[in-house]
């Protein structure tokens, strides 16, 4: 905590990081405000009965949005419909074969992707916000045309989807942290409070135990096991394994280089909480499809997706989206092949096992296994609470872990930047 404090006194009598954190803060705010604008053409109060009725889904949906969802704001979206297109565009990457290439060619081909991700974005905001639409449309104001409604509150919508997204990617360029964790973040915090007064958290036990010592001992055993868990998802994300690397030695000109001994790190938590923030938006398609599309229906199928969040299948679909997101993170940002020949140009090998394929396939297996630890880590501390929650009949639980994952995540990636760029201006003023 310490150390977490001085870091950021340093940032801020630095005066370019100055501005990128005042950039970053403002831009929160800008968040923070759109999510209070109403929408025209939709009753508020009808809305929430609406979206209150579709459970964890309505709940999860207007945690992440900052309570944007519930007030029925021009940002009640959020940045789902960019996590959502983000998600497909990777998928699309490995399976059709001109993304493959637009992606391997570098800056111009991440750029060109990024632009496709952005149009997918529009457009499946258009999707989702036609959907609140429609199953709202008997709550819209009658004095107005069915249409024109149509037209205002679509609009209005995918508009907000877009300046949403814009400001995830302007904090990207000009602020610090990943913009979209950011938002993600802020929509968390700023619903926390309203959370625990409300009593969809932990104050609830107090109401459901009729017994004030039994109570009073579920609250402590609660906080003892958050606060573990906070320490626990501390520990892994700092954690890693260290490859031990020898270089030979090597005459260049009149003198002697190399001989040292290093070592090759890899993080135990290498994608951080993207895994769990793809899983949680691929869960809630289903029933998002289900429950707007299908508002009226009674049919077996369209109820079981509906009630999905009561179903224990979804504790599967969760661990096996979590742990497949987490491969699949790993196969496009880490390359074995890169980083064994990138060691063998410098003349570097790893102890015991011959240079080439030989330590390919080494790196390889290493990262596979961390990568299975990852998965089955962050699946545990998802699903744990949910299950700790379902058992106790605790509402508010649900989310516990994922947002545990997502704040500790977010602060510990932010925090990381600032060091990195402190570290290059200090580097960059001592060349100059």
């Amino acid at each position: 905590m310490g150390d977490m404090l001085a870091t950021l006194k340093a940032a801020w009598r630095n005066e370019d990081l100055h501005k990128r954190l005042l950039f970053t803060m403002f831009m929160l705010v800008l968040f923070r405000i759109g999510g209070s604008i109403p929408v025209p053409g939709i009753d508020r109060v009808a809305f929430t009965e609406i979206i209150k009725r579709f459970g964890t889904l309505g709940s999860m949906m207007d945690l992440i949005s900052g309570g944007a969802l519930t007030s029925v704001s021009i940002f009640a979206m959020g940045i789902q419909p960019y996590i959502n297109s983000s998600i497909i565009i990777q998928l699309l990457t490995v399976a059709i074969p001109a993304l493959e290439r637009m992606s391997q060619e570098g800056e111009t081909g991440r750029k060109k992707i990024q632009n496709i991700v952005r149009i997918f974005t529009v457009i499946l905001g258009l999707f989702q916000a036609f959907a609140f639409w429609y199953a709202t449309s008997e709550v819209a104001v009658s004095s107005v045309p069915k249409w024109l409604t149509c037209l205002v509150v679509v609009g209005t919508f995918t508009a907000g989807t877009a300046v949403v997204m814009w400001i995830g990617e302007l904090i990207n360029l000009r602020g610090i942290g990943n913009g979209i964790s950011i938002l993600i973040f802020a929509g968390i915090i700023a619903r926390l409070p309203q959370m625990i007064t409300s009593g969809t958290a932990y104050f609830n036990i107090w109401t459901e135990q009729s017994n004030f010592i039994m109570a009073a001992v579920y609250v402590v055993i609660l906080i003892a096991v958050a606060l573990a868990m906070v320490s626990l998802v501390t520990y892994i994300n700092i954690a890693e394994r260290r490859i031990p690397v020898q270089y030979a030695k090597r005459v260049i000109g009149r003198k002697m280089m190399g001989g040292q001994s290093t070592y090759l790190p890899i993080r135990v938590n290498q994608s951080s909480v993207l895994p769990v923030i793809f899983a949680m938006a691929i869960i809630q398609i289903p029933s998002m499809i289900t429950s707007f599309a299908f508002i009226n229906s009674d049919s077996p199928i369209v109820m079981w997706f509906r009630n999905l969040e009561r179903n224990p299948v979804q504790y599967v679909f969760h661990v096996l989206l979590i742990v497949g997101f987490t491969f699949f993170y790993s196969s496009i940002q880490y390359n074995p092949t890169e980083i064994s020949n990138n060691m063998q140009k410098n003349g570097g090998f790893i102890p015991g096992i011959r240079p080439g394929r030989p330590t390919t396939d080494f790196i390889r297996t290493c990262a596979n296994r961390l990568n299975w630890f990852e998965g089955l880590f962050l699946s545990f501390v998802t699903v744990f609470p949910m299950i700790i929650g379902a058992v106790t009949k605790t509402n508010g639980l649900w989310f516990g872990g994922t947002a545990i994952i997502i704040i500790v995540g977010v602060c510990m990636d932010t925090l990381a930047q600032i060091q990195s760029q402190m570290s290059s201006r200090r580097l960059k003023t001592f060349l100059d």
